[in-house]
């Protein structure tokens, strides 16, 4: 008789409740970013943030051998950080080039791309990022010296600063939540 070993499975994983992210808002309720389960509880133990209940009803329970926390789906900063004050960055190709989608601002081309100065630096436009756009080289060399009405082109896209990170995730959370989570129903 042949008795066949049985090899031992590894236990299957169960999802870790620090693998959930939570929303961080600002001392002003603004939301900046989303954060995994584990910051979340060390902001809430050191005192940084405290528990927001909007309507969302969900939290996750962390144990340590001394505390037991309930961690909810949003946080607020109690205090700010005057060393996290952002800037625009400075223009730059790599910059112009990533928020053009790297694409040129005049025909949709995504090869040998360079920068163009909307209104040329010759007749007083500066190199700031409302003034400068990704272009190919074809449209950037018809385009030359010459303002846009004269050769009668116009940019796919405004140009435009960069904005804040806080403000792009801002936006982007409030075109997703279904329901207003300030109100009381």
């Amino acid at each position: 008789m042949h008795v066949q070993a049985q090899v031992p499975q590894p236990p299957i994983k169960q999802p870790s409740v620090l693998q959930n992210s939570v929303v961080v808002f600002s001392k002003n309720y603004m939301p900046l970013a989303r954060i995994n389960l584990r910051r979340a509880v060390v902001l809430l133990v050191t005192g940084q943030a405290e528990s927001l209940e909007f309507s969302s009803p969900r939290q996750w329970e962390v144990r340590s051998p001394s505390i037991v926390l309930q961690v909810p789906e949003h946080i607020r900063l109690i205090g700010s950080n005057p060393e996290r004050h952002w800037k625009v960055p400075p223009v730059s190709r790599r910059e112009v080039l990533r928020r053009d989608g790297y694409s040129c601002q005049y025909c949709g081309s995504g090869k040998r791309l360079t920068l163009d100065h909307v209104i040329p630096r010759s007749k007083g436009g500066q190199h700031t990022w409302n003034n400068v756009v990704a272009a190919c080289e074809r449209c950037n060399s018809r385009k030359g010296d010459r303002l846009l009405h004269e050769i009668g082109l116009a940019p796919r896209n405004k140009p435009k600063a960069p904005v804040h990170p806080a403000i792009a995730f801002s936006e982007q959370f409030w075109k997703t939540q279904d329901t207003d989570p300030f109100s009381t129903d």
